[in-house]
């Protein structure tokens, strides 16, 4: 195991680096993995040379796109790219790769029907060969066997788990995790989660210290740990690897600590309105693997993006109405604009484009020496992709400039805003009702149903019944289902007698409750005056709201500054600065808030077993001590707009000195259209 210095943080790029070797070594010859066979016996995969059409699931071309482009898969011999979902893969080649998710029984069968009509319809002698993502299950097995096809397809995995998104956020990309967790309660995204956290133990040690809250992370955190026992009884069952393992599950050098966050323990996070530009554009047009689409009239004059990495001549055309738009880091202007709350875009670009103007007139001034051509041709690349994504910038803002001035939203936002703050959610039900007598979109109505539920624990119950009846006569009384996932998920719930404003003292509180006015108050959740150009608090990303998810984890990295944020010092008193933390690790300080809160707490101190290694580590990396990464890990899905407040946290950390970076972990990104959109019953009576 390569040690690492203690000054190199996660490198991300290493992540995409092995992810796009994983995936051509398959393509090139996937003769490592082995069949298995209903004998009970195992075949090894013969290699698949030559060329190949390659069938892929819809969801996971655009996750492979983010690592690998298309023209890289036709060197390694992919002829034809084909949409799984699309049921139109030819025959014109004799190996057939199929590469899709493995714990998806749907698509697991759609794989089977594909190959037996294949084989059906043609009379080439084909090949085929399935690679499951993430993983090969034994359900799969079952699936294709009972479709007759097992023994007709050679099938091996590729382990895509972390796929970095930016050089700060690492998201297994989990579509359904949220429901998985939160609805259907299948504990397999934890499972998921736990792998890939595991990966990065043994590649960087172990995690020195796990912290978290919620039942979730608590079942995330065990299963870790029984992971790490797992190696440890490998690495003494095998004398010629028990040195290399035991040394790389050694405490870390790198990682300071992994903070995991259930979802669970703050769901209004995720129902609000995120005030982010790049919250905006992902409620507005959606955000999927860092790209959007977007009405071609909207962009105006913008130019055309380029073609994506995963697509090709093969693949099926956008609709004519719609653009893809890139959202990352590739992009000249947008790491500068994305985190800024949304009432200082203009500005911003205003700015950006007078730059670009006083660039421009520069250039063309009559006496130009040859140094000063050169100069401007090197920069000329630099200078038009500037120009082009300031255009794209400023039709994207435009838009959404028309929804944020408009009426409805408005209105949405002030009840949401008075709810945040702590306000009697009772007080706010005449608007509600007037909001859905207007024939409001039903997700923005459950949206905000949902918020003043989960932050009151429930509605009381006649206020909760009225609700629903008005909610079946507006929209349909098939939402009955919809109003039961809703119940299930914890949603939208009436108010127990023991919970709540009823009783906030509760003994339920802490355990399935969390009571947020004492919540509110010690982690200083609103903000009344909040810095939206020169944010100096997390609470700008909802103007004035300050996620519970990102307060926990300043309760670990920035105790001092949360402390006195709470209990300002007195004038004259020196107050801590925005990024110090206090005497004391862990949870230290915030006991007492903790148990408010719902879901267990976890605190676990992780040391390395052979004192030896531990020692060799240390020796190795000698006495310097340099930067710490502190993972923290969302478990249920993260909006943008906690991204945004932990990256502020992130460059408060470093400007304190120590120079503490940040990466942030999620099982994918969630917001709260979608996560309503979970419980929303599709069909409709008589259809």
């Amino acid at each position: 195991m390569a040690t690492r210095q203690a000054s190199q943080a996660i490198n991300t790029q290493d992540i995409t680096d092995k992810s796009r070797r994983d995936l051509l070594l398959l393509l090139e010859a996937v003769s490592l993995n082995f069949l298995y066979a209903p004998a009970t016996t195992f075949i090894d995969i013969p290699q698949v040379r030559g060329k190949k059409n390659l069938v892929i699931e819809r969801s996971l071309a655009s996750i492979i796109g983010l690592f690998v482009k298309f023209s890289t898969l036709q060197e390694y011999g992919v002829d034809r790219l084909f949409f799984l979902e699309n049921h139109n893969v030819d025959s014109s080649q004799r190996n057939i790769v199929f590469l899709v998710r493995g714990e998806n029984a749907k698509i697991v069968r759609t794989v089977a029907e594909q190959i037996r009509l294949v084989r059906s319809e043609s009379k080439i002698d084909h090949d085929f060969t399935v690679i499951w993502v993430p993983r090969r299950t034994l359900v799969s097995n079952l699936i294709l066997e009972e479709h007759g096809v097992l023994g007709e397809a050679n099938i091996t995995d590729l382990a895509l788990q972390f796929v970095p998104l930016e050089p700060d956020v690492l998201s297994l990309e989990l579509e359904d995790c949220f429901s998985d967790l939160i609805l259907r309660r299948d504990p397999t995204p934890i499972f998921a989660a736990a792998r890939a956290l595991m990966l990065l133990q043994k590649q960087y040690g172990l995690f020195p210290r796990i912290l978290g809250k919620g039942d979730n992370a608590k079942k995330l955190a065990d299963l870790l740990q029984r992971m790490r026992s797992e190696e440890d009884v490998n690495a003494s069952s095998d004398p010629t690897n028990t040195y290399l393992t035991s040394f790389g599950l050694t405490p870390s050098a790198t990682i300071e600590n992994l903070i995991i966050i259930d979802r669970e323990v703050d769901f209004p996070t995720a129902l609000a309105t995120q005030l982010t530009y790049e919250g905006l554009l992902d409620e507005v047009f959606g955000i999927s693997h860092n790209q959007t689409e977007v009405d071609s009239s909207i962009l105006g004059g913008a130019p055309a993006p380029q073609p994506q990495s995963h697509t090709g001549g093969s693949t099926a055309p956008a609709a004519a109405t719609k653009r893809k738009v890139q959202l990352d880091s590739s992009d000249k202007l947008y790491p500068e604009i994305r985190d800024a709350n949304f009432a200082t875009i203009g500005p911003l670009l205003n700015r950006t484009a007078k730059r670009l103007q006083s660039d421009q007139q520069n250039i063309r001034k009559t006496e130009q020496s040859l140094s000063d051509l050169k100069s401007f041709v090197s920069k000329l690349p630099s200078y038009q992709a500037e120009s082009a994504s300031l255009k794209t910038h400023t039709s994207l803002a435009e838009e959404i400039t028309k929804l944020t001035k408009s009426d409805p939203f408005r209105r949405t936002l002030g009840i949401e805003q008075n709810l945040l703050i702590g306000s009697e959610g009772s007080t706010m039900h005449e608007q509600l009702e007037e909001i859905l007598a207007r024939a409001t979109p039903l997700p923005t109505v459950l949206r905000l149903l949902c918020l003043e539920s989960t932050l009151g624990n429930g509605l009381r119950p006649r206020d909760f019944d009225h609700f629903k009846r008005l909610l079946l006569q507006a929209y349909g009384y098939q939402h009955l289902a919809t109003l039961a996932r809703l119940e299930k998920m914890g949603l939208f719930v009436a108010r127990e007698a023991n919970r709540g404003y009823l009783n906030p003292i509760s003994g339920s509180a802490g355990q399935t409750a969390t009571d947020w006015n004492v919540v509110r108050a010690r982690l200083q959740l609103w903000v009344d005056e909040v810095e939206e150009a020169e944010p100096r608090d997390i609470a700008y990303v909802f103007s004035g709201y300050a996620p519970l998810s990102v307060r926990l984890v300043q309760a670990v990295l920035q105790k001092g500054y949360l402390l006195n944020l709470v209990n300002p010092p007195r004038t004259g008193a020196a107050g801590a600065a925005v990024g110090s933390g206090a005497n004391g690790s862990g949870w230290k300080g915030f006991e007492d808030v903790l148990a408010r809160i719902k879901g267990a707490t976890v605190d676990v101190v992780q040391k390395g077993n052979d004192a030896d290694a531990s020692q060799a580590r240390k020796t190795l990396r000698g006495n310097k001590e340099g930067p710490k990464t502190s993972l923290v890990f969302f478990l249920g899905g993260v909006t943008f707009a906690e991204i945004a407040a932990l990256r502020l946290v992130g460059k408060q950390l470093e400007a304190a000195g120590g120079g503490m970076k940040l990466i942030i972990g999620t099982t994918g990104v969630i917001s709260g259209g979608r996560a309503v959109d979970v419980a929303i019953e599709k069909g409709v009576f008589g259809a």
